[in-house]
């Protein structure tokens, strides 16, 4: 697939049409006129992505030289104290509507990623997987369960700035194992997906270079049938890619060097000044790709890390859940309704009776979290199975959402017009039959207000329980 776009196309590697994971854009994008050099590259943090609201800003101070991109600080999510802030509650634990979470109006507007295609990537060929708000992916070990939630969470890194050497620390062993060098050696492989929301279905297409180094080769950016950004490497001698935009002004198209180690799509808001119609479609575009994909939280509960007590602190949930009793301290105090309902759905999952969730405050400074039983001593986390313990946290990050997740957030866009992801490999792992029907319960109940999405892989015990449940996509991937 030829990602380049552009009035030429890009010459190509011979083996490109019969092998799909050669790199597809060693060749030039015809640039006529003249190009301004680049400019020095400024090492240090990511870039962040911004609204087109404030894009003509940034861009005035950033683009009108015509060099490359310094990149700037990446901020975090907006913590500005240990515990908050929260989204105010209704009385149902839900966030609350004056906060603008009403999902008969605003859950069309908020960016979704509906489809994942991985064009040549590890074991996956040709592969294209529509996603609903709940989809769980099965199939035997090794069918690709795993490289599949993969791509996803390097897409939502690539959109929140993170550099390509970080998101592919081991990219050689991504690469199809079938895909042949081209002339100069090169291989890599393509992924890429398609986010709805205001814009319609926008599509963003990728080609990476594994080998020799590592690098973005080829970028695609397309909404209605237009090609809103495209890239492709001019000069393999030098760390760029030659990048063209959609204008629509006195010229059609704007070229200039893009780094060839970030996400281009998340680089326009600082790039295209958002002064013609069509550099304010470029912008709305890659405004919601970048907010769909990077409102996503992988998360990977480990019972051995979780059962120690922890320092109290900001009360953000790490991706292994380490400071899970942290968080409980946060939620109890913070919010009430939340908490109050997280116990509630505990003991579904855990064994005997439990009538709250409290959390304890040790001599030494550090908080443990306890399951209260009515009336009997209450249970230290760190007693629970390990199936209680990943049911426990995966329920907490489905009934909170990102306010309390340790996340990269895109501070810039309410919380409203977001809908989080959550990933999880091995959903399943450790949970009996009942642990696993009840998270998929909750799961399809939050998921029915847009606010909170799911895309899991699970085992085929449980894979045949979801086929049954309404609300639920199942992939199988060993069709």
């Amino acid at each position: 697939m030829d990602l380049t776009g552009g009035s030429a196309p890009a010459r190509t590697s011979k083996n490109s049409p019969s092998d799909p994971a050669s790199v597809p854009l060693p060749g030039a994008v015809p640039a006529p006129g003249v190009v301004p050099p680049a400019g020095p590259r400024v090492p240090g943090a990511r870039t962040p992505a911004a609204s087109p609201s404030a894009s003509a800003s940034a861009s005035a101070s950033v683009s009108g030289a015509g060099g490359s991109l310094p990149r700037t600080s990446r901020p975090r999510a907006s913590v500005p104290e240990a515990r908050g802030p929260v989204v105010p509650e209704a009385r149902d634990g839900r966030p609350d509507a004056r906060s603008g979470n009403r999902p008969d109006a605003l859950s069309d507007a908020r960016p979704t990623v509906t489809e994942l295609r991985l064009s040549a990537f590890a074991g996956h060929r040709s592969a294209t997987h529509a996603l609903g708000p709940v989809t769980l992916f099965a199939g035997p070990s090794g069918s690709g369960k795993t490289t599949t939630l993969r791509a996803y969470e390097a897409l939502a890194r690539l959109c929140a700035g993170d550099p390509l050497d970080e998101v592919f620390p081991d990219a050689v062993d991504l690469i199809p194992e079938r895909a042949r060098p081209d002339a100069q050696g090169r291989r890599g492989f393509r992924i890429g997906c398609t986010v709805d929301g205001t814009r319609g279905p926008v599509r963003l297409d990728l080609a990476v270079q594994a080998e020799p180094r590592l690098r973005i080769v080829g970028e695609r950016l397309t909404a209605r049938g237009r090609v809103l950004l495209a890239t492709a490497l001019r000069d393999p001698g030098r760390s760029t890619v030659q990048a063209e935009w959609h204008t629509a002004g006195a010229t059609p198209v704007t070229r200039a060097p893009l780094p060839d180690d970030l996400l281009g799509t998340a680089l326009l808001p600082l790039r295209v000044a958002g002064k013609t119609p069509g550099q304010l479609e470029v912008l709305a575009a890659a405004e919601q790709v970048v907010v769909g994909l990077r409102s996503a939280f992988a998360c990977d509960p480990r019972p051995e890390r979780m059962r120690a007590p922890v320092p109290p602190g900001e009360g953000r949930l790490r991706r292994d859940c380490r400071n899970l009793a942290e968080v409980l301290h946060r939620t109890h105090t913070d919010c009430p309704r939340r908490h109050h309902r997280l116990a509630t759905v505990a003991g579904a999952g855990c064994a005997g009776t439990v009538t709250g969730l409290g959390v304890r405050e040790l001599p030494e400074g550090t908080v443990r979290a306890v399951l209260e039983r009515g009336g009997r001593p209450a249970t230290p986390l760190g007693r629970l199975g390990d199936g209680e313990l990943r049911y426990l946290a995966l329920a907490l990050t489905l009934l909170t959402g990102p306010g309390v997740l340790e996340m990269d957030r895109v501070a810039e866009v309410p919380d409203a017009m977001q809908s989080m992801t959550l990933l999880a490999d091995d959903l399943d792992r450790g949970l009996d039959p009942r642990q696993a029907g009840e998270l998929l319960r909750i799961a399809v109940e939050i998921a029915g207000d847009g606010h909170i999405r799911l895309a899991g892989a699970v085992g085929d015990r449980t894979a045949t329980e979801a086929r049954r449940t309404p609300g639920v996509t199942v992939v199988d991937l060993s069709a």
